[in-house]
């Protein structure tokens, strides 16, 4: 009887055991919400501002005041791009930001120089170069370097998509 008292002590002690087990799962699953929660409500009151100044209203001391720019478009281009097989378009609109009207003035006579650099730059490109944000923040920056250089000694801050389509 020993043996079956033993058997009937170890089920017994099995499913206490899982009862256990079960309820760690539970504290865990609990406390890992409760962690969660707080660090939403921490993120919340960070990026809210309560902790910084209250709840006042912004003073004139804490306002940035934004730079007046100008943006200058220059022509639609449409090139193909580097495929194998059937021809694949892109048709594109930039506009360009400077610091003020007389950068345009300065930027204007390179306008052939800054279209030549363009053309020769985006018919090199493959779609799968312009997938995706990323691809497109890299021809962005490409786009800017090269304009920079064309104009140089005056300066282009940005350069601004206003239709990308490639077809």
């Amino acid at each position: 009887m020993t043996a079956e008292a033993d058997a009937v002590e170890g089920e017994g002690g099995e499913s206490a055991g899982a009862g256990r087990g079960g309820s760690r799962k539970r504290l865990v699953i609990i406390g890992a919400g409760v962690a969660a929660a707080l660090l939403a409500v921490g993120a919340g009151v960070y990026f809210s501002g309560i902790l910084e100044g209250g709840f006042s209203s912004p003073t004139s001391e804490g306002v940035v005041e934004q730079k007046p720019v100008v943006f200058y478009d220059l022509p639609e281009m449409t090139v193909n791009l580097a495929t194998e097989g059937r021809a694949t378009f892109l048709k594109v609109r930039i506009a360009l930001e400077v610091a003020d009207r007389t950068s345009i003035d300065r930027i204007e006579p390179y306008l052939p120089r800054i279209l030549d650099a363009f053309q020769v730059y985006l018919r090199e490109l493959r779609p799968t170069d312009l997938e995706g944000s990323s691809g497109l923040f890299r021809l962005k920056e490409e786009l800017l370097r090269r304009i920079n250089t064309a104009v140089y000694p005056a300066r282009v801050e940005a350069v601004l998509f206003k239709e990308i389509l490639v077809q």
